[in-house]
Parts: structure tokens; C-alpha cells; sequence
């Protein structure tokens, strides 16, 4: 499918579903919705609400599916981006709400894949599924190898003061790329990062 993206040039990239992170909306992701747009990848940043851990992971995610089957053919492609509490959406969404058979590509930055002790510090449903070892993370784990069957990475930087331990960002089923950058909405903003993210869905990948 060719895809009519906002700089009126015609594209076969997958279009690249952006989702934000803890107490953020679309606007934080401008960078990167700027940056991708200009390397002929075609961006939609989307705001999910509310996003400051009153609800559950899982409504988030459900959100997500519903933007996705309101906005694209059923038989369209698709490559997901999640910054920080939004990668850990994703996964929801991909791993139990069906989105995995349509993804080619799945990039996250900053996302606490593992957990973080920050998550301690609010009692709000949506963090405790981020602590490190609560039953919404093992459940994601218990198949997270279904993950290999994308092209999966992560991207992190171990100068994150949100995400504690910062290399709770690694998984083994993601192709794992540390970047410097020196905080963690920089993994957003600066253009090494961005790059990065360029890169990984501009990479290759053939199905298994």
C-alpha cells in the first residue's frame, strides 16, 4: 500500500503508529513525528487518556486497537514506536490484543520493559503494573518470545533517571541498542536517537 504522508510524497513504509508515555500526549513526540516524516516514514502520534496511571495498562492498550481498526484497512501493515509507559502499552496491545500478526516493526525508547523502581513512588493502577515483577509484567513475559517474530527494538540510554534500573529497558527478544543521551525525554528529542529509531524501521526483516 502507498501511503500519502505530510510532506505530499508517496511512500511504501509501513505507517508508524507513535504512542507517548507517562503524563504525555502527542505533542511530546513533535521531534520524532517531524524527524520520520522526513525520512519518508509516514508518522501517527496518538494521545491516550488518561495517561497519568489512573487506569490500567489494558485500557491504554485497547485504545490503541481502536485507533488502529478505525484508521487502517485490515490487511494494512503496520510499525508501532512507544516511548517510555507507552512501550509497555504496545506490548499489551500486540501481545494479547492481536496486533503482532499485523506488525512488521515494533520500536521502543525508554520503555521499562522489566520494570522500575520509580513505579513506587504512586499508587495509581496503571504504575503498579510497572513495578518491577508485578503480575501485568509477568504475564507479558510468559510469551514474550512470541516478540521474535517482528522486528523488535529497543532503544534506552543508561543515564535514565525515570526508568531505575535503566537497563530494565533490555530484553532479550529485542534487538538492544543503548544510546547517549542524557536524560530520558532525550531519548525523544535528540537526534542521535531519533536516528536510531530511523534506522530500526528502515531495517530489513522477513518474516519467520
Amino acid at each position: 500500500m502507498t501511503v500519502q504522508h505530510a510532506n505530499n510524497q508517496p511512500t511504501t513504509a509501513n505507517p508508524v503508529i507513535l504512542v507517548p508515555g507517562y503524563r504525555d500526549d502527542a505533542s511530546v513526540l513533535t521531534h520524532l513525528t517531524t524527524f520520520l516524516a522526513e525520512q519518508n516514514f509516514p508518522p501517527y502520534p496518538i494521545t491516550l487518556v488518561p495517561s497519568d496511571g489512573q487506569v490500567r495498562l489494558e485500557v491504554l492498550a485497547h485504545q490503541v486497537a481502536d485507533f488502529v481498526n478505525r484508521t487502517f484497512a485490515g490487511d494494512q501493515l503496520l510499525d508501532f514506536v512507544g516511548f517510555s509507559m507507552g512501550g509497555v502499552v504496545l506490548r499489551y496491545y500486540l501481545q494479547r490484543l492481536g496486533g503482532l500478526e499485523r506488525t512488521r516493526h515494533f520500536v521502543t525508547l525508554g520503555t521499562p520493559h522489566r520494570g522500575s523502581w520509580t513505579s513506587y513512588g504512586s499508587n495509581r493502577p496503571g504504575i503498579r503494573q510497572m513495578r518491577p515483577g508485578s503480575a501485568f509484567l509477568r504475564d507479558l513475559s510468559s510469551d514474550a518470545e512470541r516478540l521474535g517474530t517482528i522486528g523488535f527494538t529497543s532503544i534506552w540510554t543508561p543515564f535514565d533517571l525515570m526508568i531505575i534500573p535503566a537497563c530494565s529497558s533490555a530484553i532479550a527478544e529485542a534487538h538492544d541498542e543503548p544510546v547517549f543521551a542524557l536524560h530520558h525525554r532525550a531519548l525523544i528529542t535528540s537526534r542521535r536517537s531519533l536516528a536510531r529509531v530511523a534506522e530500526a524501521l528502515g531495517r530489513p526483516f522477513h518474516p519467520s
